[in-house]
């Protein structure tokens, strides 16, 4: 009798809704994802990646969580055709009467996922099914219906609602030592996966833990980290590989040594090999190369006397510009590179459009009237003159002496190539193209000037103090953040940092041509 009212009290249930959420990949090649939803509203979306996806999918279950209803007491588990911990196994004909009795608790959502992050489940069950499933959670519980008896009413249980997800086998006495169902276990904890304490390595060569001397496992150890932490580094630094290298054929020739293993000689043999190689990478990219040989990186100003000119120009220009003003700044730099060995030297109308500057007639103006320029005609015929027919300039204040003395000590050569080298700085192709301000193009032609041989700002890289950043280049405080940005954005400044006192970064591979080494 007991089965039978059992199996008739389960025949007046409805199955338990369920529904799910799956991550999937779109194809080969692609980083794209799929979210998908059992129920046949929701539309399928495509995420450019699994974290994006893997959100997107928390939030659809969880939007669905918050549109369901409460759960419904009179259904039974969705969980019993999968295999739950809390059913019996599938046996035919007995699991109809047998089930009713392995179920207990009120009836709950329950939410499941599996440890990939590949689906999410919801699904109506009862609290000892949710309580049995790792890692499942309840959002929702609802008033469990007891076993209906004659003349026996059903008791009422307080039911949680929906609120913060809590396990299920959490109950709420309906009286005073009187439970609403039968006790419910404890939820299964996840178990968790022993590992084994990661071996040491260094490369593809794990190293051994009895590995005698201890100072040639520490030593082998340490490089294993090292190599591992430069593969992490922005920019390489090629004499700090190359000191790796000759650290790793070293300690591989002992290791070869004590093992007497020939394949660590023959390694220890091309990490010999590789230190020589990229030594003498890093000597042509810094210049340092035998006579007879062509360094690395192809300079536009070849040799150090020519970029101790280009710093004494800018030092004179900070000193004599007549104008206040980046602009003015700028311009008199470049008429000075024009003048510079003689006084006088030819101009067109492009030299000066080229600059970037705001109002250049009026700048032109003002340089002649103060008398520090000298022209021919009027400003609109040097603003409109063409390389075939160019307006002779002169700077009074750069005109030798009597005695052939000038303000500057490079030679008649020298000057063009001085020229050539700052129309190439203020002419670069991103900043005209990004349509940089006169003060980041000032700003791009002092920092050249101030490098060390891998670009680096500042003697050894130690960066450039802002007070001698304001002699060269007259804007505020405050602007020097944005022209900075200006010249990360235009590729020709990185891993820029301000501080209070100090620019310190360095200049892109891209723009290490048009540098100026500091001496040491």
């Amino acid at each position: 009798m007991t089965q039978a009212a059992a199996g008739s009290e389960l025949d007046e249930r409805v199955p338990g809704r369920r529904w799910t959420v799956r991550l999937d990949p779109v194809g080969r090649g692609s980083a794209e994802v799929r979210v998908s939803c059992s129920r046949p509203a929701c539309a399928e979306r495509r995420l450019p990646s699994a974290a994006a996806g893997r959100t997107a999918a928390v939030a659809h279950l969880q939007a669905h969580l918050r549109a369901t209803p409460a759960p419904r007491a009179d259904t039974y588990c969705a969980c019993r055709a999968d295999g739950c911990r809390a059913h019996l196994p599938d046996t035919g004909r007995h699991v109809r009467t047998e089930q009713p009795w392995r179920c207990g608790g009120p009836v709950v959502l329950a939410v499941i996922t599996d440890r990939a992050g590949r689906w999410w489940q919801a699904l109506e069950c009862c609290s000892r099914c949710a309580a049995a499933i790792p890692g499942g959670r309840t959002a929702a519980t609802s008033r469990p219906s007891a076993p209906r008896t004659a003349g026996r009413p059903t008791p009422a249980a307080a039911g949680t609602g929906a609120g913060t997800p809590q396990f299920s086998d959490q109950q709420v006495p309906t009286r005073t030592g009187c439970p609403a169902s039968l006790p419910v276990p404890a939820p299964r904890p996840v178990p968790a996966r022993r590992r084994r304490p990661p071996e040491a390595r260094i490369g593809r060569h794990v190293i051994p833990r009895d590995l005698r001397p201890v100072s040639l496992r520490d030593e082998l150890t340490e490089l294993g980290d090292l190599f591992r932490a430069y593969q992490k580094r922005p920019e390489p630094d090629l004499a700090l590989l190359a000191d790796l290298q000759e650290r790793k054929a070293r300690a591989f020739l002992t290791w070869s040594d004590v093992s007497c293993d020939v394949t660590l000689r023959l390694e220890a043999q091309r990490a010999e090999q590789a230190a020589a190689v990229i030594r003498r990478q890093h000597q042509h990219r810094t210049g340092c190369v035998p006579e007879g040989e062509e360094p690395g990186v192809a300079r536009l100003l070849t040799v150090p006397v020519q970029w101790e000119s280009a710093r004494s120009v800018l030092a004179h220009v900070a000193d004599h510009t007549p104008l206040p003003g980046a602009e003015a700044r700028l311009l008199v730099l470049m008429l000075t590179l024009r003048t510079a060995h003689t006084g006088t030297g030819n101009l067109v109308g492009q030299d000066v459009n080229a600059l970037g500057l705001t109002d250049p007639e009026d700048l032109i103006e003002q340089l002649t009237g103060c008398g520090w320029l000298s022209l021919p005609g009027t400003v609109g015929d040097l603003l409109a003159s063409r390389p075939e027919n160019p307006t002779p300039i002169t700077v009074p204040s750069l005109v030798p002496d009597e005695d052939g003395t000038g303000p500057f000590t490079f030679g008649r050569k020298t000057r063009p190539k001085l020229s050539g080298w700052a129309q190439r700085v203020v002419s670069d192709k991103k900043l005209r193209k990004a349509k940089a301000p006169a003060g980041a193009r000032l700003l791009a032609v002092t920092l050249a000037t101030w490098t060390d041989d891998v670009g680096r700002l500042g003697p050894d890289g130690r960066g450039v103090t802002l007070n001698a950043l304001a002699t060269r280049v007259p804007v505020g405080s405050g602007e020097l953040p944005d022209l900075i940005d200006r010249l990360i954005a235009a590729d020709w400044l990185t891993d820029a940092a301000l501080t209070d006192t100090h620019l310190t970064g360095r200049l892109t591979e891209r723009v290490l041509p048009l540098t100026c080494p500091l001496l040491d």
